[in-house]
């Protein structure tokens, strides 16, 4: 299985704010090397990156199946909370879905994670000085 690594970041939500703003009014382009994944707190980011999670993310990886459907019969798990995983693993770009005759095909674009609490990130998105 190939390794896809992808740098997570846990920081407050005002620091991410003050981040995402000085990228929008072009005052700060963030480099290839940062975090793509932003969570609030160490509790959110093991909600969804639990081992239970990454064991359907491996699955993706791994057996590739072609549904939702197949991959709620793979893992054995519900298909209602799969959903709601699968759902929460698109919104942090986790994951992709491929529409294939009327049914989403799950891609996982990320099966590990370099999770970094608050570093690499600019000094001057943490200086509160700073608006």
């Amino acid at each position: 299985m190939r390794k896809k690594v992808v740098k997570v970041v846990i920081m407050p939500f005002e620091t991410f704010q003050k981040y995402t703003m000085a990228i929008a009014r072009g005052k700060y382009k963030p480099n290839k090397n940062e975090p793509k994944i932003w969570f609030e707190s160490i509790e959110n980011c093991m909600q969804v990156l639990s081992t239970r999670n990454i064991d359907i993310l491996k699955m993706i990886e791994k057996e590739k199946p072609a549904s939702i459907d197949e991959l709620s019969k793979i893992s054995g798990r519900n298909k209602g909370n799969l959903s709601r995983t699968l759902k929460t693993f698109y919104r942090h770009r986790i994951i992709d879905f491929i529409e294939e005759d009327r049914r989403k095909k799950p891609i996982a674009l990320a099966t590990q994670f370099d999770i970094q609490l608050g570093r690499n990130i600019p000094e001057w998105v943490s200086n509160p000085i700073v608006s």
